[in-house]
């Protein structure tokens, strides 16, 4: 076995949500399949892009089903598969549930990796599910070309806290509980260009589960919730705007970023799904006049283990988004409002 321990980074094209296929190819892909059969007991199925299936057992519960798995965005193993493990179980939060079981997704090309590090990558998703309280009780591993890492997770909720990407309502606001970023730090992370702070301060980030999405889901003024992951905010914001029939309005000057993002974006540390995202569904969204390439990217910018994106009746607004950084999460901001419209998005400077 070859133990010449290349980078984690190196053995992967993509890595983290970045590793998406583009919106509008996975739309494609998806246009010829049936839709989920219209069985009474799935509240939620594959109709709206949604972040989790939902299935009804009675009039109390409600069980969540998500899968989620990608290749290493960064070379230490332990953080890679916390990073892995957070993102996964964000679909259960973003449903408005409480994950209770996890199962292991893995890949890895083992004639290029020593097993120790591949021991880390699993340690690693292991601390979260146990921050999360539960258990990894079992999954599948295969020989792979690139590694790969992610988890099958389980949850439940009452039915009246599931809450899907649409429902949101006029005049609701939006908050969003993360800093957007990470697809361009991961990129600088490739070419050993991002800071020591700026990389802590990503891995602060992307390992910090989203709980609120719970407490949050069961306030009756909270409409919707996504979480904000692979497409970036633009296009998990449009699939929120299209379920639920109405325009988005996101203020530029309100959203949240990491403190390198802007920076590092104007030097051109762009993703190649910045790219493809905004191909996907860049029709669909109106910006500012003369508005830079680089903050256009930005707004495109895969996040991987991303903020919840959450609409909620205006006059609870500012008392959810102080819960929420009370809660943890000290970048939770109002982002925007949803009005009558098309579906679409507006975003203003």
């Amino acid at each position: 076995m070859d133990m010449s321990s290349p980078r984690l980074t190196e053995l992967a094209h993509g890595g983290g949500c970045g590793c998406k296929l583009a919106p509008a190819v996975l739309q494609k892909l998806l246009a010829g399949q049936p839709a989920a059969q219209p069985f009474a007991q799935l509240l939620v199925g594959n109709e709206m892009s949604d972040d989790a299936a939902v299935w009804q057992i009675d009039d109390n519960t409600c069980v969540i089903a998500t899968t989620d798995f990608f290749m290493p965005m960064v070379d230490d193993p332990y953080d890679f598969g916390r990073i892995a493990a957070t993102n996964a179980i964000s679909d259960v939060y973003a449903m408005g549930g409480k994950p209770i079981i996890a199962l292991a997704i893995l890949g890895m090309p083992i004639n290029k990796l020593e097993p120790e590090k591949i021991s880390k990558i699993l340690e690693g998703g292991a601390s979260i599910c146990a921050e999360a309280g539960i258990p990894v009780a079992g999954g599948h591993s295969i020989d792979s070309v690139e590694p790969i890492y992610g988890l099958a997770v389980i949850g439940i909720c009452h039915p009246s806290q599931v809450r899907r990407n649409g429902g949101a309502k006029a005049g609701d606001k939006l908050i969003l509980t993360k800093g957007i970023g990470i697809g361009i730090y991961s990129s600088a992370i490739k070419k050993n260009a991002l800071p020591k702070k700026a990389y802590d301060e990503m891995i602060a980030s992307t390992t910090l589960l989203n709980k609120v999405g719970t407490t949050l889901a069961a306030d009756i003024d909270v409409h919707a919730i996504t979480d904000v992951t692979g497409f970036g905010i633009l296009g998990h914001g449009l699939e929120m705007a299209r379920a639920s029939g109405l325009t988005l309005r996101l203020n530029l000057a309100d959203i949240p970023f990491l403190t390198k993002a802007e920076e590092l974006a104007q030097q051109g540390f762009i993703t190649g799904a910045s790219v493809r995202n905004w191909a996907s569904y860049g029709d669909a969204i109106t910006l500012p006049e003369n508005m830079p390439e680089w903050q256009r990217m930005l707004l495109a910018d895969p996040q991987t283990s991303g903020g919840l994106l959450v609409a909620v009746a205006a006059d609870k607004a500012d008392a959810l988004a102080n819960q929420a950084r009370d809660a943890g999460y000290p970048l939770a901001t109002i982002v925007g409002t949803v009005e009558d419209g098309a579906a679409g998005i507006v975003v203003n400077r």
